[in-house]
This record gives structure tokens, sequence and C-alpha cells, in this order.
């Protein structure tokens, strides 16, 4: 039964000439699929209207040919021959009484049209602003092209409505939106009637409205996406200037959607963004206008959902990740099934399928972008295959989540753990700095697993290749993990690092078992992930003078992918933390380091009392490749199959390793792990076929 508490989030709530059943808004979201592959996406969201989502959007979908962000793949509507795929995906999120919304995009001074190569349109003549620094500029848009805009926009009002969506998102948010560009002085410069005073900068979105209203009259709603804060001073569109603009201009879209500043700002990790980070900024704003107001901030706890609520800070709780992390959020609150839920981490695992342009993924929940794919849905899997037992080795995230996925299907299972505690790495890397929330990943398998009879966990269990065949369990599921390596071996170094003298040098596994060096310490970073970065946090916090080298151009490289790359070189700034890019280390000294330049070559010396590798990792897969060599006792022990997951396969982010675990519990007994698997695609795809000449 639902808890009376959160009564209120259940509360029918109307938007324009609509209702929405309850006030759960799955705000736009990307998820590496777009117009390349729109079924998956359609069945994501399908999915998430059969978790009880009163409200759900497509991502940013680019409305006309002129403005589009190649290489990323996002919708697309610019003819009417992109409708019937647009379509699906709005008849999937209605199929359990959720309203259908679509976020239009006119990219704008965001756009470099490298597909299209339409020259760029702005309100202002200014260079292209892309996460890669594109060699374009914009045109400045003169009145001929206001109206032409507008003109587009109805256009695909119109086609919104043929497509069967409830509600346009008008995106003029994270600096991406065409209302943004108006709005902003940063962006905005011109002298006319659409520049300069507020209430002209308001202009084109008092326009755009009222044009689309005329056209797809009171059947739709229509809402507008904007910052609360730009944070670039005066120049930018000010928190101050965005409570002026709903205050003028109260009544203009049926509900305001606020979302801060840029996208790493809004969607920053949890290591640098807590739950409900924007309620500052948002907090007022609904007393300005009579229209109700979404807001995000990663919420994954039902008491700061209802107290936002009561407050009268929202009036629906906007959610994008927490809503990847578990679909089914909304129904487990309704059915009082709180500790049911995969609360999001906040490791933005789910931006880097948007920003590498592939198929998304979730560390929490690995069904993410699969339900059409492989048809693995959240909630639901089938009944066991034709064995019974299944000995999982390991207690890591892909350890877990195999248990709990195959304990769900009807299997035994038990859990041997070498440790004394469960977790794996996720119960090592929860302590460092900033990835606490990370350990929700353990927290979450451990109490599902603790609530199914069907499985046995046994901390302090290292098997030897005779234990584990002399056990009777008929598969074997080898999760043993990975190390770090002291050696350097990564992506400069393929061979180890020259050393000539005792140099310490430590691993990150020695740092997470609590030997933090001390004095000057060399940080160095070919692994390009978190770690290096968190690593040296951590040292400066114990007091360490820390550098940190990496052959990179930037700090935690990779993580430009989840959002958080420019927090991370300002938290190690402003720990004292020296920053040495474009740079390895060639040598190990016994009083330091010989650094060498990344394209140059040239050497040069940093003096250190010690080493903090972060290089790559080795599998730690001996186990494994000792019951593969005695293959031949198998069938005696009752064995029937082998094999290795997870980091002990090949390492990566967490996100691979529950996927993998998933996987595997999933395909046990299908006959996908059998020696001649892969000779069949193991997922659909959409793919356009010619037809014969």
């Amino acid at each position: 039964m639902r808890d009376p508490r959160y009564d209120i989030l259940f509360e029918p709530m109307p938007i324009g000439p609509l209702t929405a059943k309850n006030r759960f808004y799955q705000v736009p979201h990307c998820n590496g699929g777009g117009y390349g592959d729109p079924a998956a996406a359609a069945a994501m969201r399908g999915i998430k209207a059969e978790g009880g989502w009163g409200v759900i959007f497509t991502e940013q979908t680019e409305m006309h040919q002129t403005s589009e962000i190649t290489p990323f793949i996002e919708l697309r509507l610019w003819e009417d021959k992109d409708i019937p795929g647009l379509r699906k995906m709005a008849r999937a999120m209605k199929t359990h009484g959720a309203l259908a919304g679509i976020q239009l995009a006119y990219s704008g001074i965001n756009g470099p049209n490298f597909y299209t190569k339409e020259v760029p349109l702005a309100p202002t003549a200014l260079p292209i602003r892309t996460f890669t620094n594109d060699p374009v500029q914009a045109r400045a848009m003169d009145k001929s092209d206001i109206r032409n805009l507008r003109r587009w926009f109805v256009n695909a009002a119109r086609r919104c409505k043929t497509a069967e969506f409830d509600l346009i998102c008008l995106y003029g948010a994270h600096g991406f939106g065409i209302f943004q560009h108006f709005l902003s002085r940063a962006t905005n410069q011109r002298s006319d009637e659409y520049g300069g005073s507020l209430e002209n900068r308001s202009r084109f979105a008092r326009e755009v409205v009222a044009d689309m209203r005329d056209a797809v009259g009171d059947s739709m709603a229509l809402t507008m996406r904007v910052s609360l804060d730009e944070q670039i001073g005066n120049l930018g569109f000010s928190n101050a200037e965005v409570r002026e603009f709903v205050e003028m201009n109260a009544d203009l879209p049926d509900l305001w959607d606020l979302a801060q500043g840029s996208w790493d700002e809004c969607s920053g990790p949890s290591r640098f963004k807590q739950e409900a980070a924007q309620e500052v900024l948002v907090s007022g704003i609904r007393e300005l206008s009579s229209k109700p107001v979404v807001g995000v901030g990663r919420f994954t706890s039902p008491d700061v959902m209802a107290r936002m609520i009561r407050q009268g800070v929202l009036d629906f709780i906007g959610c994008a990740r927490p809503s990847i992390a578990d679909p089914f959020l909304p129904k487990k609150i309704e059915e009082g099934r709180i500790e049911d839920i995969r609360e999001c981490i906040g490791c933005n695992i789910c931006v880097t399928g948007d920003m590498t342009m592939s198929i998304s993924r979730c560390t929490q929940n690995p069904t993410f972008m699969e339900e059409w794919r492989k048809g693995w849905h959240p909630e639901k899997i089938a009944t066991k295959g034709a064995s019974d037992t299944v000995l999982v080795i390991g207690s890591g995230p892909a350890g877990l989540e195999a248990a709990r996925a195959l304990s769900l299907r009807g299997y035994d299972v038990a859990v041997a753990e070498a440790r004394d505690s469960f977790g794996g790495r996720v119960a090592r890397e929860r302590l460092l700095p900033g990835l606490s929330a990370w350990g929700r990943v353990m927290d979450y398998r451990l109490y599902q697993i603790g609530q199914r009879p069907n499985v046995e966990m046994y901390p302090g269990s290292a098997l030897s290749v005779d234990e584990v065949l002399a056990f009777g369990f008929q598969n074997i599921c080898v999760a043993t993990g990975s190390s770090w390596r002291a050696d350097g071996v990564a992506r400069q170094h393929v061979v180890a690092i020259p050393q000539r003298g005792a140099l310490p040098i430590f691993t990150p596994d020695d740092l997470m078992q609590g030997r933090v060096p001390k004095g000057k310490v060399v940080v160095f970073d070919d692994d390009h992930y978190y770690m290096g970065g968190v690593l040296a946090e951590l040292c400066a916090q114990a007091g360490a003078e820390v550098t940190l080298v990496t052959p990179a151009a930037f700090v935690s490289d990779w993580t430009r992918n989840t959002l958080e790359q420019g927090a991370i070189h300002r938290r190690l700034a402003q720990a004292g933390v020296k920053i040495v890019l474009n740079t390895g280390v060639s040598g190990l000294l016994p009083d330091g380091v010989e650094t060498c330049c990344s394209y140059t070559d040239a050497r040069g010396q940093i003096g250190c009392d010690a080493v903090v590798m972060v290089a790559s990792r080795q599998s730690e897969d001996a186990l494994f490749q000792g019951l593969r060599a005695r293959s031949a006792d198998w069938a005696d022990a009752g064995i029937r199959s082998v094999q290795l997951i997870g980091d002990a396969a090949a390492p990566g982010p967490i996100a691979w390793a529950t996927y993998a675990g998933h996987r595997y519990a999933r395909e046990l007994d299908t006959g996908v792990w059998a020696e001649d698997w892969g000779d069949t695609l193991s997922f659909r795809r959409e793919i356009t076929e010619l037809a014969e000449d």
C-alpha cells in the first residue's frame, strides 16, 4: 500500500487543456538512439509509461534542416517522412495513460550543420558553440529569417499533432535552444526590436507561442524550457532575469520547465551535485505565474519529492536520470515498495551514449535501451532453463547483478566471495572522495538478494579449482574482478615503464586499502576516466604535495563524456594539485620521474617521493583459466558451463560490469554461451535496406 505521505505525488494535475494523471514528469533526455534507432527509443519510453510516469517526453528533436547537430544523434522532424517513427514513440508513451511530449529544438548557435551544409542562423553572428570548438560561425538572422523560423515552428507543431503528441516543449535551456539565444545578452546583441531590453529579447518567444497556438488550437499543451541561470554574470541570462521573464510573460506557456544553466551544471554528477541542487534557483518562481512549474535535481527520494510539492517549490517532479535508473519509480512509490527502487547514482554513464553517439547505458539499470533490441524488461525476466544451480564466484557489481537476476529466474544460487565483505570494487570505490552515492550499486543488489530464499552468500571463501569441481554446481559464473597494474602498462606504454632505483609505486588498489603516500606525490594518469583525478584529490586531502601528470590534453579526459571534466579540473586546482597536461612518464628515477612531451618527446624531470600509477587493470582470471584447463573433468563434476564475466573478462566501467552480470543471467541455458556462439547478431537493429535495382 502507498504511504499516505506520498499521496500528493499522485494527484492529477492540469497542463493547459490536458490533465496529467500524476506529478511524475519525465523531462526530455537523450539516449544515443535518436533517428538511428527509433524503435529502441520508442520501446524505452513505452516502458516508462508502464512504470507509471504521468508525462513522458522525447529527447531534443531537431525541427528544421537549417539547424542540426551532427555528429550527435538526436530525433529529427524535418519533414513528413519523419512522422511515422515519432508517431510510434508517441503511441508507446501513451499506452498506460501518460501524456506524450516532444521537445522541439532549433539549435541556432549550437548547430554546425555538418550534415545539411546549411549556413547556421542565430540572433547574432558569432562562432558556433559546440563541444568540439568547430571552426564554423553563424549568420545573424534578418527579419526575413525570423519570419521563416516562426513558420518553421508552426510547420513542426502541425507535424507534432499529426504524430499524436499531446505536449510540445520549446527548448530554450542549457544554452542549446534558440529561445535562450534570443533571451541571453551573451548571444543576442541585436539593436532592433528583438534585442536590447528583456521585453524585446522575449519577443521571439511570444510570437512563436502565439503562432503555434493558432496552428494546433486547444488540443495540445505548450511548455517552455528555460535555463534558471546561465551563470556567466550580467552578460548572460541570470536567475534574476529569468524571474523577470516569467513574471512578464506569466501566462505564455501552459507550463514552465526550469533547468539550470549549462548541461553540465544542470546534470552534474553526484560527485559535484547533490539531490535537489537547483532548489535555491527555482524557489519562488512558481509564485510569479498561474501556470504549473516543473524542475529537476536528480530526485531519488520520495520524501524530497513530496516536500518540493508541499512547500510550493514545484508542481511536477522532473526526472531524467532517475527515470533511466528505474523506469518503475512512480509505480514502486505507489505500491509502497520504496526499498525496491533502483536509485540513480549520478555517475552520468547514461550521458556518454549521447556524447559518444552510441546506444546509451545505465549503471543501475542494465536493461536501459535494450527493451527492444534484446527484449529485456526492467521488472520481468524469463523463468530458468534446463539447469537448476549456479555458483557465482565474486561479489562485485557483475557477480551481484548476476546473482540477483539468476535468483529471479528461479535458479538456486551460491555467491562465494574471497574477501570478508561483499561488493567488490564498488565497496572500495564508494569510500573515495565524492563517490559515496556509487555504493547504491552494491546496496540495492545486496538488499534484493537478501529477500530471495534461493541465494546463499559466502564471504571469506576463496576457492580453488578442486573445490569448485567438488561442489556439484551445474553452472559456474566467474566474476573475480581485476586489479590495477603497477608497471604503467596502459596507453602510452605497452611494456613496463623503465625504472632506475626504488621509487615507491602505489596503485589505486593500495590507496583504496588505506595506503596513501605522503610528501611529494606524482599521480600518473594514463587511464583518463575518473580514478586519476579522484586519487589526486585523495592524496591532497591527506596533506601530500600532488602533481598530476597525464599524456592527455585534459585532466580525466574521458569524463568530458560524463559532463564533469571541468568540475574535476576546478576541484583539483582548488585543492592545490599541480596539473601537467600533454605529458607522459618515460621513466622512474630514484628521486622522481622522467617526463616526456606527448608530441615532441622532449624530456624533463619532476622530483617526488612516490608515484601513484593509474594505468590499466589486469583481469583476475586465474581460477577461470584453471577451470578451463580441467574441462575434461566438468562432466564428471556435473558442470554444464563455466563463464567468465565482468572485469574478470575485460575491465571497464561499473556499468559494463552490471550489464555483463545481467546478460549472463538472462542468457544462461539459452545457448548463447556455447562454444560456437556469435554466428548470429545478439540483438535486433534497425537498418535501411536498399531495393534491388
